[in-house]
């Protein structure tokens, strides 16, 4: 008897949304492509819902077909990573290409990004030099530090030490973590152990650091010896061990 009840019962209603979700999601059904990439952001990685990568894929589509930047960078990430649609990098390509066309500096940097590394396109590095430099003058933070890695380097450009300071600076003072890092690797070795330390301590604030800038920050605090911060050490170690486990338990089994 009670199963049967239960076996009638309705599912529960959906939690509703947040506010200000929703109303992204009334002004995207009303055509609106900033609210419609929004939207699509939201379904990719909010808290308030459960994600679905290929209604996300469908309405960076809508809002990229009225020609809108931000959609095609976003569809473009899509066809990145694969998620929502089959990996595809020369479509990724395509799509940075688009959102750059349209001023979309996060576009710059993607389609900047497969250049120097010859994913989905040929490599082209005076090409990617020029898409840094556009983006970190028009205050690009992760450009900024891309462009300051090709003053320090001299790649395509004379070096310049004190140029590719200041922008790693600047990429410092935007919040990118990697130009964080790269500005307190070059404090330390002027000798400005408590700067660098600062950044480097704003540096692993950041939940997305990657292992390499990890592994770099480790080793660059073990050089430091007594001058460093032994406490940022430990916490750099922990974060670094704990996100190469988790590649490894993500491997192939």
């Amino acid at each position: 008897m009670i199963a049967r009840f239960l076996s009638r019962r309705r599912p529960p209603e959906p939690t509703p949304l947040p506010d200000h979700i929703e109303s992204i999601r009334l002004a995207a059904l009303k055509g609106d492509p900033l609210a419609q990439t929004q939207w699509g952001q939201a379904l990719l990685s909010s808290t308030f819902m459960q994600g679905d990568p290929t209604a996300a894929a469908g309405w960076f589509t809508i809002a990229a077909s009225a020609g809108f930047g931000p959609a095609h960078n976003m569809l473009g990430r899509c066809y990145h990573f694969g998620r929502g649609v089959e990996k595809n990098m020369p479509k990724a390509a395509e799509h940075y290409e688009k959102a750059a066309e349209l001023g979309d500096e996060w576009g710059r940097y993607n389609l900047g990004i497969l250049l120097l590394r010859g994913l989905g396109v040929e490599a082209d590095r005076p090409r990617a030099f020029i898409l840094f430099r556009d983006a970190a003058q028009n205050g690009h933070a992760k450009s900024m530090n891309l462009y300051a890695r090709f003053l320090e380097e001299g790649w395509e450009v004379p070096q310049d030490q004190q140029a590719a300071l200041s922008w790693y600076r600047r990429s410092a003072e935007s919040g990118d973590y990697r130009g964080q890092h790269n500005y307190a690797t070059a404090l330390a070795e002027a000798g400005l152990v408590e700067e660098a330390l600062h950044w480097w301590r704003q540096a692993i604030e950041d939940k997305d650091m990657t292992p390499d800038i990890l592994q770099a920050m480790r080793r660059s605090l073990t050089t430091l010896g007594t001058e460093g911060d032994t406490a940022l050490l430990a916490t750099v170690a922990q974060r670094l061990t704990t996100i190469l486990r988790k590649h490894e338990d993500a491997g192939p089994h």
